[in-house]
């Protein structure tokens, strides 16, 4: 029988390494020869994406199949163009977006006028107004810290909403909303209370089923594979079990542990299995896999797989979105347009064939829809010092930066990288434009749509 982590449930739908080149081969401001590079391979996409993936799209998302490559690929490219951009505007960066079936379209939001040309001539559009991400993001982490000591029920769920260039609090009661926006000393400019009903949930259950199981009892799904140093394992949701908590796998033969666990404040843990399970980079029991962890832009189109529900897909409506749960607050979340219901808690979400994160919870069904956040999988893997199992990965090994050939420098495999981070690399010094967990062969050089020489 097999007992490996992507057969148990390690869920969601991945693309092709051809999409993979096309999206961290060049910008919107590539060589003509170097567009039609990425044209090939999105013309070899066809053949090799996940069946279920574009399944998935083409239900959830109104698309046909042609439709569905195309958007992979252009949300792919925009990542990288929105990326440079951000790291050619600085403070003035207000955030970035696609829009559109196919996401032809990225809008690129700036404080600054005199940024207009240089947002459009690398193909993007240009949007100027009041407050730059820094700003909405500081007003948002008052709000955290203030949400920290004061129920906030009737409020459940605050973001950061770049296409509204706004904080957006969602209140059950808008007097709520507005009490928790002053006792945060947040400025009445950057924010507005939306009224909402929804009150979300975490997504386990005591029902029997397939993925895993907690201590015999409740059950998940896995999230990604990883290893730390020799150590088989995988990440999923916190509130799925607490450390030294024991599970078994969808046959339920003893699996592994929890090492660690965080749940509230995030929504983040991670199992150690036995050496009967291998982690591999293989997804839901197909042969597509995970290549890396690249995080999606907002609007980009994200699809997840749980034990309950299988494959479902949305968009990106929101990064570093904070929710209230009856146990108690959850930020640093991403906020999505993807349904799940209970048992589909820890399961995958991929965008493309990046690694986005691990489900938490969410509001809805699959039935008339929902909102489903999910845990970003970056911060779990620099926390606890995983590496996540990909296709460039070998046996336990994240790679060894000093293997001989090595030019030297700060960068390193397995290392989380954020926008604006930089590294040395042989003699040179480069910046992050987007987060990602470093893969062999993405060395600063070969991968311009995740670093830029300074």
């Amino acid at each position: 029988m097999l007992q490996r982590h992507a057969r148990a449930a390690c869920a969601a739908a991945v693309a092709t390494g051809a999409l993979l080149v096309a999206g961290l081969s060049g910008s919107a401001s590539a060589h003509p020869g170097q567009a039609g590079a990425r044209s090939e391979a999105a013309a070899t996409t066809a053949a090799e994406a996940p069946p279920a993936l574009i399944h998935a799209m083409q239900r959830d998302l109104g698309l046909d199949h042609d439709q569905a490559e195309r958007r992979l690929v252009n949300e792919a490219e925009a990542g990288a163009t929105a990326g440079r951009l951000r790291a050619a505007l600085g403070a003035g960066f207000a955030g970035a977006w696609v829009r559109g079936p196919e996401s032809a379209a990225l809008t690129v939001a700036t404080t600054d006028a005199a940024d207009v040309p240089a947002i459009e001539a690398r193909g993007a559009d240009a949007v100027v107004v009041g407050h730059s991400l820094t700003a909405l993001d500081a007003a948002k982490a008052r709000l955290d810290r203030t949400a920290a000591h004061r129920a906030t029920t009737d409020t459940p769920v605050w973001y950061v909403d770049v296409r509204t260039n706004s904080l957006v609090v969602q209140a059950v009661r808008p007097e709520a909303g507005r009490a928790l926006l002053t006792a945060a000393g947040v400025d009445a400019s950057l924010a507005r209370v939306v009224k909402s009903a929804e009150r979300p949930r975490p997504l386990y259950d005591l029902r029997g089923g397939d993925a895993y199981y907690i201590n015999g009892s409740t059950r998940c799904s896995i999230g990604f594979p990883v290893t730390r140093g020799t150590q088989q394992g995988f990440a999923s949701a916190g509130h799925c079990g607490r450390a030294g908590s024991s599970t078994t796998g969808a046959n339920q033969v003893a699996q592994g542990t929890f090492q660690a666990s965080v749940f509230p404040g995030n929504d983040m843990s991670w199992v150690a299995t036995n050496s009967n399970w291998t982690a591999t980079p293989n997804v839901n029991g197909s042969s597509a896999q995970v290549a890396g962890s690249t995080v999606a832009t907002v609007g980009a189109s994200v699809c997840r797989s749980g034990s309950t529900t299988g494959w479902h897909c949305g968009t990106v409506q929101q990064l570093n979105t904070s929710v209230t749960y009856q146990e108690g607050t959850v930020s640093g979340v991403t906020r999505t347009s993807v349904c799940a219901e209970p048992g589909d808690s820890g399961g995958s979400f991929i965008s493309g064939s990046q690694a986005q994160g691990v489900t938490s919870g969410g509001s809805g069904d699959c039935t008339s829809g929902g909102t489903t956040f999910f845990q970003p999988v970056n911060p779990i893997l620099q926390s606890y010092g995983l590496t996540l199992k990909t296709t460039t990965s070998g046996p336990g090994d994240p790679g060894d930066p000093g293997d001989p050939g090595d030019p030297g420098g700060t960068w390193a495999v397995g290392t989380v990288y954020q926008p604006g981070d930089t590294v040395t690399y042989g003699s040179a010094t480069y910046r992050c434009l987007q987060g990602h967990q470093a893969q062999p062969g993405w060395e600063p050089p070969n991968v311009p749509a995740l670093w830029e020489q300074v």
